[in-house]
């Protein structure tokens, strides 16, 4: 009888790779989301009925605890970016993760793996590293064989990284970015994804900081984005005190109207992210100690930012219809 995967997230950037990936592993696969008629896109990652989305809430004990009945491994790939109403940073990153753990220990799931990130530091100034922090402790009291995925900025098609300045790029001569001079070492989400497998076959416990091959700054990934659209920019760095009153700013209008907005522009802690680098710390278990080549940013990129050049898919075949001759 096939073994059953609940991947908590399952529908979002990296859960639905993940999900993907266990489908071919011939596993049944329930992708545990809070509105799982907007996932069934993932239904056709397997054979019929092989990978279901699930109602599930991770902030609700009796929810998450549903979501897992039967199954053999979890998954924890649940996690946000910037706090918005009762999505808190501690309560889907930190109760969120502890949930998961303390009812999968509970009801004698064998095996889980939890989706962290780069930074996690019970002492940073930033609450979502903090709360990250928080999320992997509770996992490991709960779950102590479990294995801890520490990716640096994950980048692929649909990605909040490159996607984002490609589409940005399309607005005016000027591209102000905040951080420029922080490092990065981007993971291609598939990686992810292979490293998250092991851990769910068994074949790898521990933690592991997953960066890619490329390692440069802010500004650097930003030229890049800028050549594979074939656009060129100005790129400002803003000044430090200009970026936290923009952040403050977007804050307090989120504030203000009660949430009926979310600030996806910059907030006050992600600033704060932006101030330490982000890659794999000397010493830490990799992508190569799992046995999975990096992938580099140059051969994926020009998969999806082609969308973003003046002429998109046929900004090629206009480049080379110049040199023929009338």
């Amino acid at each position: 009888m096939p073994k059953l995967v609940t991947i908590y997230g399952g529908s979002g950037f990296v859960g639905r790779h993940i999900a993907r990936r266990m489908a071919k592993e011939g596993w049944l696969v329930r992708v545990a989301v809070r509105r799982p008629n907007e996932a069934l896109f993932v239904k056709p990652y397997g054979t019929v009925g092989q990978v279901e989305p699930f109602p599930c809430n991770i902030r609700d004990d009796a929810s998450v605890e549903a979501a897992m009945q039967g199954a053999d491994a979890v998954v924890n790939c649940v996690g946000v970016l910037g706090e918005h109403r009762k999505n808190t940073f501690d309560a889907t990153m930190a109760e969120g993760a502890e949930r998961v753990a303390r009812l999968a220990a509970a009801n004698g799931v064998a095996t889980m793996v939890h989706v962290s990130a780069i930074g996690a530091d019970a002492d940073s100034d930033s609450a979502y590293a903090r709360a990250k922090a928080k999320g992997e402790a509770a996992v490991l009291s709960h779950m102590p064989g479990a294995m801890i995925l520490r990716p640096s900025v994950i980048f692929g098609q649909g990605d909040g990284f490159f996607d984002r300045f490609g589409s940005l790029s399309q607005f005016g001569p000027v591209l102000p970015i905040v951080g420029g001079n922080t490092r990065f070492q981007p993971v291609f989400v598939d990686d992810v994804a292979a490293a998250a497998v092991k851990g769910v076959l068994g074949e790898a416990s521990g933690t592991y900081e997953l960066g890619g091959p490329d390692v440069g700054t802010l500004r650097d990934f930003v030229d890049q984005t800028l050549e594979v659209t074939l656009r060129k920019r100005l790129v400002v760095n803003l000044p430090q005190g200009l970026a936290g009153l923009m952040a403050w700013a977007c804050d307090m209008a989120q504030s203000v109207l009660m949430g009926l907005i979310e600030n996806k522009i910059l907030t006050r802690d992600q600033l704060k992210l932006l101030q330490q680098d982000n890659v794999v710390s000397e010493g830490a278990k990799t992508l190569e100690d799992l046995g999975i080549k990096p992938t580099n940013t140059a051969t994926v990129l020009p998969d999806y930012l082609w969308r973003y050049r003046v002429s998109g898919q046929y900004a090629a075949i206009k480049d080379s219809a110049k040199n023929l001759k009338v």
